[in-house]
């Protein structure tokens, strides 16, 4: 192969790492309180209070929060024994894990216009029951912030992400999602807020996942999730 320059996973930045991290010379700390500070510039809204999906989108949603002024509180509780959702291998064992990952803290939610946010939607399961459970719980309003673009592409780099069919925005428009959530408002963060937050570009980062643009041409395999991770086997 000829020789490329490193282009290392943006969403190690955005979700895998730890925040006290310091991942490809930058602290993860940092890189997350900016990506919710361009969140919050791309899409401002009207509300009472910001939360996270915990815990990743911590840092996330307490940058969202003083960029736009709005009040950081706690809006779920998570259960740590639940792991990532998005990589069970089975729908069932997803719902089930979703169900039982997060609790709403009703007498923060009740009433209140809440800005949700997350880091990344794959199907949408777990943040389809997350909306559900803040809606139950009593908030007027239901604002998601996403604080990356739409995954539209599978990754075919080790990431177990699903078939290119499952995720949600390869099928479906902005507003049918915003419909099938069931929240009044949802934006998710562009390519270039995402790299302007992470000091980067589209050439010294792998944002497959978001833009279709692999840096290994795919064009002579098959493409699948499953294209560097097991043998075709032979026939006689």
């Amino acid at each position: 192969f000829k020789e490329k320059p490193l282009r290392p996973c943006i969403f190690e930045l955005v979700y895998f790492s730890r925040p006290d991290s310091y991942v490809f010379g930058r602290d993860v700390n940092d890189v997350r309180h900016r990506l919710g500070a361009t969140l919050a510039k791309e899409s401002p809204v009207e509300a009472d209070l910001v939360f996270a999906v915990p815990d990743s989108s911590n840092l996330v949603a307490l940058g969202y929060s003083q960029e736009s002024g709005i009040p950081f509180d706690i809006g779920l509780m998570r259960n740590h024994y639940i792991g990532r959702t998005f990589i069970e291998p089975e729908q069932r064992i997803r719902d089930f894990g979703a169900k039982i990952k997060y609790s709403p803290l009703r007498s923060t939610l009740k009433g209140k216009r809440v800005i949700v946010v997350d880091d990344s939607i794959v199907r949408g399961t777990t943040v389809r029951k997350i909306v559900k459970m803040v809606r139950l719980a009593g908030a007027a309003e239901v604002h998601l912030r996403i604080a990356s673009p739409p995954i539209m592409h599978a990754c075919f780099y080790g990431i177990d992400m699903p078939t290119t069919s499952e995720l949600i925005a390869h099928t479906h428009t902005l507003e049918e999602i915003r419909k099938q959530l069931r929240v009044d408002t949802l934006h998710y963060l562009t390519v270039d807020g995402l790299m302007e937050a992470c000091s980067g570009t589209t050439e010294n980062f792998c944002s497959a996942c978001f833009t279709g643009e692999y840096p290994i041409d795919f064009s002579k395999l098959e493409q699948t999730k499953f294209a560097f991770e097991q043998p075709k086997l032979q026939t006689v």
